[in-house]
């Protein structure tokens, strides 16, 4: 499937604050949480080295991707489509 061009329009729109409806800030809080406890489980059973620092980072970045789903959608998926990332 060709690519679409990225437009101006959806650049602007992923770099814009998105002020949260109150069914957004509850989403916000759910998936915070859960990172959060992901997080501290992952510092409590692994050793310290770079792979737990890794670890923790990537759950960092996972909750940051996913509240900018909430948050922009459905632009965020359309530009994930237009630079060719997989649909899972």
């Amino acid at each position: 499937m060709p690519r679409r061009q990225v437009t101006t329009e959806a650049i602007v729109n992923q770099f814009t604050y998105h002020r949260p409806t109150p069914e957004q800030q509850a989403k916000y809080q759910l998936i915070n949480a859960a990172a959060c406890e992901l997080a501290q489980l992952i510092n409590s059973a692994c050793p310290d080295c770079p792979d737990k620092s890794a670890a923790i980072r990537l759950v960092r970045q996972a909750r940051m991707t996913a509240n900018a789903a909430i948050a922009c959608e459905p632009e965020a998926f359309h530009i994930r489509e237009m630079l060719g990332y997989q649909n899972d």
